[in-house]
């Protein structure tokens, strides 16, 4: 088949439009890709346990200089080492980070704070193929509250941001067309994996169907132990008749009551579900034509296809995000030691490397511009993780 063909079969990713009332470029048809995929991970139990195990890698022991680590970057007493640490997330769930920066009068870096990627969105380019703001929302879903109140969606709840450029001609005349620099904004370091100015497309993402199906099977046997031990048939019963009252001459008085309500319907659903299996239930009868009548509607037992999709997309997903060693632990294909397990972090650690590299280059370019200096070996490669057969490991050993 040429490939003109498959275009039919194929689209795009992220579907990015102009939403012209907000003057940005979205993130996905909706704008909520990055919100969107989160959810499908969390809910995805092997989902979330790789891309948790991913960001884990790629944040390491933190960074090798350990004076670095522990400086304190901003006026809430974040640390370097805790604002890696939420970077190293993000760039596990969507590839990509963002970092608010301010300046001081004379146009040096003085602060550095951590923004959520999903909180940002690109404005559309010019006609040079810039990129002069990034938006920033606490909640492009509008469901997040202040004070009771939602906070909508719009141009008086966005921040519009200058993105990163340290040079001090361009800083200053910033502050200065703001009015000051009680009033300046500062600039944000947004950095994503498929280039710049492209929003990123996770890693997660070749796997998201399965990911969704890891949830459907989640639910397919949650309800099977919870609610199926007694689901395949169907109990009949009649509606109950109210009793005949006489008059004096013995004729039946017609009486528009209601039939009185025995609670065998109510019995009948607190018998069911894993807590309440092989429960006796006693009825008492007036007569046999008041036997209750139950029809079998037993289904095919698809317990072995559910086990083979199982299998496939578990194995999929620990594939996409590189972890064939821990999949094949998982499944007993090797053996569980302290030399597979040592192998398998070196061999993980060269996968997150090219993260690793980012985020570095990216604390690089701002405490290249700091106010002082705070890493005299400019030196902001991590830690790799390593497997400790010892379990008990002192702080020291960073």
């Amino acid at each position: 088949m040429r490939v003109k063909d498959l275009k039919k079969k194929s689209g795009k990713r992220i579907d990015t439009k102009y939403i012209q009332s907000l003057g940005i470029q979205s993130y996905g048809d909706d704008n909520l890709y990055p919100q969107t995929l989160r959810n499908i991970i969390a809910a995805s139990s092997t989902g979330s346990e790789c891309a948790e195990r991913f960001a884990n890698f790629i944040e390491g022991n933190g960074f090798r200089e350990v004076t670095f680590s522990e400086y304190i970057v901003n006026r809430r007493g974040d640390t370097a080492d805790d604002i890696h640490a939420f970077v190293c997330t993000d760039v596990g769930n969507h590839d990509g980070l963002a970092l608010h920066v301010n300046y001081n009068v004379l146009g040096d870096i003085v602060e550095l704070q951590y923004i959520p990627f999903e909180n940002c969105r690109l404005l559309e380019e010019d006609e040079n193929g810039y990129v002069a703001k990034i938006a920033v929302h606490p909640d492009w879903t509008g469901k997040k509250t202040r004070k009771g109140k939602a906070i909508q969606v719009n141009r008086d709840n966005i921040d519009y941001i200058d993105v990163f450029n340290p040079r001090k001609e361009v800083v200053l005349a910033q502050i200065e067309a703001a009015g000051g620099i009680e009033f300046y904004k500062g600039q944000i370091l947004w950095v994503g994996g498929n280039g710049k100015y492209v929003y990123p497309v996770s890693r997660a993402d070749r796997v998201v169907t399965e990911m969704s199906t890891d949830e459907g099977l989640a639910n397919v046997k949650y309800r099977n132990v919870r609610c199926n031990f007694m689901p395949s048939g169907m109990i009949v019963t009649k509606r109950g008749i109210s009793p005949v009252h006489l008059d004096e001459d013995g004729k039946p008085i017609e009486e528009n009551k209601p039939s009185e309500d025995t609670g065998f319907s109510d019995t009948i659903i607190q018998l069911q579900g894993d807590t309440n299996a092989a429960k006796i239930l006693e009825v008492t009868l007036e007569s046999d034509e008041e036997k209750p009548e139950f029809v079998d509607i037993s289904s095919k037992n698809y317990d072995k296809d559910f086990t083979v999709t199982d299998t496939s997309v578990v194995e999929r997903i620990y594939s996409a995000f590189g972890q064939e060693p821990w999949y094949c632990i998982r499944i007993g294909k090797v053996g569980f030691s302290g030399d597979i397990l040592e192998d398998a972090f070196e061999y993980y650690n060269s996968i997150v490397s090219k993260q690793q590299r980012m985020i570095e280059r990216a604390f690089q370019k701002i405490f290249a511009h700091w106010y002082e200096p705070v890493n005299p070996s400019n030196d902001f490669s991590v830690q790799p993780l390593k497997y400790v057969r010892n379990a008990t490991v002192s702080n020291s050993n960073r």
